[in-house]
């Protein structure tokens, strides 16, 4: 009798899985932070005999190679990946024991990269569930932007093939178990549903219900940005990660973080936005812990700029490493946890702006000087408030020139991204206030919007 076990990773946006007998199981698309698979076998009670990659990431650094060093487990890795690493290569076709009549059947299904495989669950011969990485996912398929540009149209297409090949080849109950599409931007598009089957997905997946060269164009023309990190993660995949260190950084006090940013690090303050707007240190950047810390620190931080976490709490900081590690910045330069008091020098105080909603903003009677809008381009299509400014948080850091003079009401979709922003401008010296609210409000409160197109 086979199990399968779901090991989530949802600021990433990704799953990976631990499946197989009573005694044995591989491990599928393993976290960097690969002691919660560990932990997963244990529970078990089996040894883990095998850790298979779908493909090389783009999006995290793997635990695959670390995981098995650790365990002794045999470490399949796409036969056309191209890694400088030993490994076990597997083609299509490839099969693999796991335990006593449970086996893992390799299926190439390049799309979302060109090595890209799916491995197919078998139980005593008969389909039990099919990894598919970033092949088939629950109403969508993995981007085929993330390698090369050059390729992107062959990519899409090859996904187009490749789930064809999946439905043909598999029955309609067989359950569906990607890597990437739970908000992850590996996808491209998301979905709302948790789950979904061979047999779901052929009634509702574009790549299967739509002709080759319709669905290409959608697929096309839906992608949305790309994270910066992500240059990094397949380079690092690719050469082999360093086994994950989670240690506790070294501690600071006041003056070593205002050395640090004197000397133009990053220092990070994790708590939550409010907490933060009511007093921070000066120069501070506001990146909640328990936000998408990992996606936007990543894509914002200069890469190797060191990083200095400030946290409420021991268990914050952890916590935050952790997501961190995930993305490959591997070692904070120094923490500290605590308040603001703890970590300004005395004499000094803290800074702070206000916080508002849309309904305030409408309430200004001469108007704001500047809003600021930091959503995504397409998120913006979808409609914005008129005379707004626009620059996406990701591209912020290097384009604060770009915000025109006075005080900047900055506004996302929800309230996270714009305490981001705010900081920022802050740390600039900018007057802001951080509008921390939905922005289906906007409309509620009056104030003029453009309908996207």
């Amino acid at each position: 009798m086979f199990f399968i076990d779901t090991i989530e990773t949802e600021s990433l946006g990704n799953r990976s899985y631990l499946a197989g007998g009573a005694r044995t199981a591989v491990a599928v698309d393993p976290p960097r932070d690969i002691d919660r698979v560990l932990a997963a076998a244990a529970a078990r009670g089996v040894r883990i005999s095998h850790v298979v990659e779908t493909h090389v990431h783009n999006d995290y650094v793997t635990g695959g190679l670390d995981l098995a060093r650790l365990t002794g487990a045999v470490y399949l890795v796409p036969v056309a990946a191209r890694v400088s690493f030993a490994r076990t290569p597997v083609a299509d076709g490839d099969t693999v024991s796991v335990d006593e009549d449970i086996a893992l059947r390799a299926l190439a299904t390049p799309g979302h990269t060109p090595h890209h495989t799916s491995y197919v669950l078998e139980d005593r011969g008969a389909v039990a569930a099919v990894f598919t990485g970033g092949s088939l996912l629950i109403g969508s398929v993995g981007r085929p932007d993330l390698v090369e540009p050059r390729l992107t149209e062959e990519l899409a297409r090859d996904q187009h093939a490749s789930a064809h090949r999946l439905a043909a080849e598999l029955p309609d109950e067989t359950p569906v178990l990607p890597t990437h599409g739970f908000g992850s931007f590996c996808s491209s598009s998301q979905s709302e549903d948790d789950a979904t089957t061979i047999g779901k997905e052929k009634s509702a997946n574009d790549a299967l219900v739509k002709d080759v060269d319709s669905f290409v164009a959608a697929l096309l023309a839906g992608l949305d940005d790309v994270p910066a990190y992500y240059a990094h993660m397949g380079p690092a995949n690719a050469a082999g990660p360093r086994p994950v260190d989670l240690s506790a950084p070294p501690l600071t006090d006041a003056a070593g973080i205002a050395e640090r940013l004197a000397a133009g690090e990053w220092v990070v303050d994790l708590r939550n936005r409010v907490a933060f707007a009511e007093g921070h240190v000066a120069g501070s950047f506001n990146f909640e812990g328990e936000g998408k810390i990992a996606t936007y620190l990543a894509w914002m931080i200069p890469w190797g700029k060191p990083v200095t976490l400030l946290a409420e709490s021991p268990a914050q900081l952890a916590a935050a490493q952790r997501e961190l590690v995930r993305v490959g910045i591997d070692r904070p330069a120094a923490a500290a946890t605590g308040t603001p008091g703890d970590w300004i020098p005395a004499g000094h105080t803290p800074r702070s702006f206000p916080r508002a909603t849309f309904a305030d903003l409408a309430a200004q009677e001469s108007g704001p000087d500047v809003v600021l809008d930091v959503r995504r381009d397409s998120e913006r299509a979808q409609g914005w408030i008129e005379g707004s400014v626009h620059i996406p948080v990701h591209h912020l850091h290097e384009r604060l020139a770009d915000v025109p003079a006075g005080t900047v009401w900055v506004h996302c979709a929800g309230g996270m991204r714009a305490a981001i922003a705010a900081s920022l401008l802050d740390a600039a010296g900018r007057d802001v206030v951080a509008v921390d609210d939905s922005f289906d409000a906007a409309l509620e409160a009056g104030l003029p919007l453009t309908a996207g197109s």
